[in-house]
């Protein structure tokens, strides 16, 4: 087989892998018949993290927990809450830490504003720290007054005779 017809069925497989990724976590189980909720089940998947893998959202885990999480937020969503809700229902269980992106409330304050005051600190720093690595200015030379520059000038002359 010819490297080159080789190369061609990788990229098709990792074609079909990456179309069919968004398949592997959802089961057909899960979906709901009404397309209009089903759209909002995925969106709030999208936002809630799985509590036992770390950075994948609910929807592409496939823990078990995740599966109960999809399971709960389809039953919220059946039974006429808003996102909101829905999403309020699932950090009252779970905490936090489920919300890809969490509240900018409280103590996660903190967090959104510790990384630009450490860059302020820092740029603070380092300003600092070039300013006074910068050499000094050479001082001016003494101006001489017209009496000091003639008896320079004698002196130097007495030198070089």
């Amino acid at each position: 087989m010819s490297a080159r017809l080789q190369g061609v069925r990788l990229a098709l497989a990792v074609l079909a892998l990456g179309i069919a990724q968004g398949a592997w976590a959802v089961q057909p189980d899960e979906v709901l018949a009404d397309p209009a909720l089903e759209h909002r089940a995925r969106q709030i998947g999208q936002v809630l993290r799985c509590p036992v893998c770390q950075g994948e959202n609910i929807d592409e885990s496939n823990a078990a927990i995740s599966r109960d999480l999809r399971l709960y937020v389809r039953e919220r969503l059946v039974e006429g809450d808003s996102d909101t809700q829905v999403i309020r229902a699932v950090t009252d269980r779970y905490g936090e830490y489920v919300l890809f992106e969490p509240r900018a409330e409280g103590a996660n304050l903190i967090l959104y504003w510790a990384g630009p005051l450490m860059a302020l600190v820092a740029a603070i720093v380092a300003f600092l720290f070039l300013r006074a690595r910068r050499p000094e200015a050479a001082p001016a030379p003494p101006v001489l007054t017209d009496e000091e520059r003639a008896r320079l000038e004698a002196l130097m002359r007495d030198q070089d005779s």
